[in-house]
């Protein structure tokens, strides 16, 4: 694996028809090979059949798990068998799925909720400001750079094998404070040594959150043009239920250094 400073990238997805695709790929620039017959290309070939594929059970702490992509993403890690607790304020318990264990805490605040974290090997950072803007730059570095803060020294204390991270694809022309705000974030786990998956979406499009639906025949042009393609994609848009499946096909497979998805591999790691 590559743990400069583009990382590996997903080599594996959890998309049939993707699947099939994986075992001529190569590696390129720290791209992690899939060969036909390896491990990865038989649990896609089993997936392409309608076969769960064999996978070891984790242990996952979330923070931000009442949120928009947390209440999505516990489920599904349930349903297949991993055990799940989720970091929540008191007084939020009942909006956790009832499976799910519960620790109490502050997400801002690692003494809140440090000690509750093993057994835990896989920690998902997911606490975020909601429905961001330019507007609450403020409330960038006041909760989602304080969160990761805590979450990352809490993470290194107790042991955790692989840290997942929701940042933000870039560069891009706008939301310039959150961009920084999210590079900040990558910065500090990259300096503590944690094997790392980061995700770097632009815009979940899902309930509440519909509005960019109307710039998709934009995108679809820009992506076919070869003066905007590059960033037509690292900047399209992406579906709850690929990020979901990206999140879930991270957990179930760890990362040794650290790893770099981007919008285009977040597509590809959809589920059904």
């Amino acid at each position: 694996m590559n743990t400069g400073g583009v990382g590996a990238r997903f080599a594996f997805a959890i998309n049939p028809a993707y699947c099939m695709n994986l075992s001529a790929r190569t590696s390129v620039s720290g791209v992690v090979k899939v060969h036909a017959g390896s491990k990865a290309d038989s649990a896609c070939r089993a997936t392409a059949h309608g076969q769960k594929p064999t996978q070891m059970t984790r242990n996952v702490f979330i923070t931000g798990g009442t949120g928009y992509l947390g209440r999505h993403l516990i489920p599904p890690l349930l349903n297949r068998g991993h055990y799940v607790r989720a970091l929540v304020r008191p007084g939020s318990e009942r909006k956790i799925s009832a499976d799910c264990r519960v620790a109490l805490g502050d997400a801002l605040k690692q003494e809140s909720f440090a000690h509750q974290i093993k057994p835990a090997d896989a920690f998902v950072q997911l606490v975020g400001v909601p429905h961001p803007s330019p507007a609450k730059a403020k409330l960038f570095r006041e909760i989602d750079l304080v969160s990761v803060r805590a979450s990352v020294a809490a993470a290194v204390d107790a042991g955790i094998q692989h840290f997942i991270y929701v940042s933000v694809a870039q560069p891009a022309p706008m939301m310039k404070t959150y961009q920084a705000v999210r590079a900040e974030g990558e910065a500090l786990i990259r300096g503590s040594g944690l094997n790392t998956t980061i995700l770097r979406p632009w815009y979940v499009l899902g309930p509440g959150h519909r509005w960019p639906y109307a710039f998709i025949p934009f995108y679809w042009l820009c992506e076919r043009l070869p003066a905007t393609r590059v960033t037509a994609k690292r900047l399209g848009l992406i579906t709850l239920a690929q990020m979901t499946g990206a999140l879930v096909t991270a957990v179930e497979n760890p990362a040794q250094g650290v790893r770099i998805v981007e919008v285009p591999e977040i597509r590809a790691a959809a589920w059904n």
